[in-house]
């Protein structure tokens, strides 16, 4: 009897936690989002190292004169897993910015692989000051911190598919959601509509069309290429190790099943002359 009472209290929590759900879609507002194919998606997905590159590009050339990435590393564009440049093409990147070192003559040097990717803003108040009292945020975890909504019984199916790149959507959609308000709906002065978001956002469209020039002739250079390029990168600068912990985590399932084989034989084969 307690086993079916705990059933039940758990078959009614589902249950509840599914009627929610829609009231969750009414407080956000905005419309659905539309989910991507990344090539880091489940169990076995990996980053792709181009991909990441022309995100790194359209990060530098449209993103980066507003949005830091602090926990970012010069280095870390050279390491495996990532973008992986070549450590000259890094370490001309990194000359082109100054670096405050009070023990270097002038007090600021050029920065180094080992120097972190600097602030576009001395400070708080004059990023504030130039994007009309609103704070960018910093890009260096932000695929981790945001994610979308799923309705039942979507978001069930996450603990078989393994989804995790609700960052990365989130990212998109916004990126691709620059429309003129509905009539009826008022934007604050200042700001621009995002459908995705359902209201206003500080944040001017940063995107348009032929903004930047891939090296790949063959890509399109529209919005939605530059959104998704951009998006997974910043999954990546949110989560560099997850093509290794993936892969470790392939290893302890290969030998876990290896040793439950072998442990099974072994029981077989101590057994064998046991009568039961």
């Amino acid at each position: 009897m307690i086993i079916v009472r705990k059933i039940i209290a758990l078959a009614a929590l589902f249950f509840a936690l599914a009627v929610s759900a829609p009231s969750l879609a009414a407080k956000v507002g905005g419309k659905p989002a539309e989910l991507q194919k990344w090539s880091f998606a489940g169990i076995f997905g990996t980053y792709d190292t181009n991909q990441l590159q022309r995100g790194f590009q359209v990060f530098k050339e449209v993103c980066a004169t507003c949005h830091g990435a602090r926990l970012l590393a010069f280095r870390n564009l050279v390491e495996p897993g990532g973008p992986e440049f070549s450590e000259e093409q890094i370490k001309l990147l990194a000359s082109e910015f100054m670096i405050e070192d009070i023990e270097a003559e002038g007090g600021e040097r050029p920065a180094t692989l080992a120097d972190n990717w600097p602030s576009p803003f001395a400070s708080e108040i004059e990023a504030r000051e130039a994007n009309n009292g609103a704070l960018p945020p910093d890009f260096s975890v932000l695929a981790k911190a945001r994610g979308i909504y799923q309705p039942f019984p979507d978001w069930a199916f996450n603990y078989f598919t393994a989804y995790q790149e609700g960052g990365a959507d989130y990212i998109y959609n916004l990126l691709t959601s620059y429309e003129d308000p509905p009539h009826g709906v008022e934007v604050s002065d200042g700001q621009e509509y995002n459908a995705f978001l359902g209201t206003g956002i500080a944040m001017m469209n940063p995107l348009m069309d032929d903004l930047v020039e891939y090296d790949d002739e063959r890509l399109p250079r529209t919005v939605e290429q530059y959104a998704k390029d951009v998006a997974a990168f910043m999954y990546w600068l949110a989560d560099p190790h997850l093509v290794s912990r993936k892969t470790i985590g392939l290893n302890v399932l290969i030998f876990l099943s290896i040793l439950a084989i072998l442990m099974y034989l072994v029981k077989r084969k101590i057994w064998a002359n046991v009568k039961h």
